[in-house]
């Protein structure tokens, strides 16, 4: 079985935390590619560096998606998740996806730990977009600056604990979701150190993407992810070009 993760950011050392969860989380003879964006920012936060980063992982993934097994969208809010959907041949998720399915088998209440307060409300869109935001007990992050992305997990490790405590002894928080490649990982780490489950979005996706890829769902033919209809475009990838003309007439 052979996986893809793509990261919608530019920053190598993102992708590096990713690689490594991935393969510690996958079973044996699964293979692990991960690519990085080849533009765009170092880590999202916005609506509309997720639109960046999103078409950034629809060029990659329209590219060597296909070649694989699964696909993840390997940064939390997904970006581009469901359009790669309609578009790729195998199995897509994203980190998000992913971590809230499994939270949602833990507990019912979940609480999410993020990097930056600016990032909260597009968080709060994708948790809701994905029917979860009943459910969703807080979302909490550092106030701080962020010296290297790369480097978030062991600059302010103790802060992100705290966050979580204070998730579940004042909102009530049944389950913690570690949000964002940075921290991929970092439920490892904290394994036992908290009063209720941690979960981690680069360990659940790989997971349910073995799930899905053996599987072996047939593909939508009909309804909304069904692959787009065909029609003229310009200037798009090859990639993308390729895989919108088989499309559907």
């Amino acid at each position: 079985m052979r996986i893809l993760l793509i990261n919608p950011n530019i920053s190598d050392s993102v992708s590096d935390l990713i690689r490594a969860e991935a393969k510690r989380s996958a079973s044996p003879g699964t293979e692990i590619e991960v690519l990085t964006a080849p533009f765009g920012v170092a880590y999202i936060e916005t609506r509309f560096e997720a639109l960046v980063g999103a078409y950034a992982t629809a060029q990659l993934a329209a590219e060597h998606g296909p070649k694989y097994d699964a696909v993840v969208v390997a940064a939390f809010g997904d970006p581009g998740l469901q359009g790669l959907r309609e578009l790729l041949p195998v199995p897509v998720t994203g980190m998000t996806e992913a971590a809230l399915a499994s939270a949602h088998l833990l507990g019912h209440r979940i609480s999410i730990i993020a990097i930056s307060q600016r990032i909260q409300a597009w968080y709060r869109e994708t948790v809701e977009s994905y029917g979860f935001g009943s459910r969703l007990a807080s979302i909490r992050a550092l106030n701080r600056p962020l010296s290297s992305i790369g480097g978030v997990q062991e600059e302010h490790a103790q802060a992100l604990k705290e966050l979580a405590e204070r998730a579940v002894d004042e909102d009530g928080a049944e389950v913690i979701i570690l949000a964002g490649a940075p921290l991929a990982g970092l439920a490892r780490s904290l394994h036992g150190q908290l009063p209720v489950p941690v979960v981690d979005g680069v360990s659940s996706a790989v997971r349910h993407c073995e799930t899905l890829a053996a599987l072996k769902p047939c593909r939508a033919v009909r309804g909304s992810f069904a692959l787009p209809p065909v029609k003229p475009n310009k200037g798009l990838p090859a990639g993308i070009a390729a895989l919108l003309a088989a499309g559907q007439h």
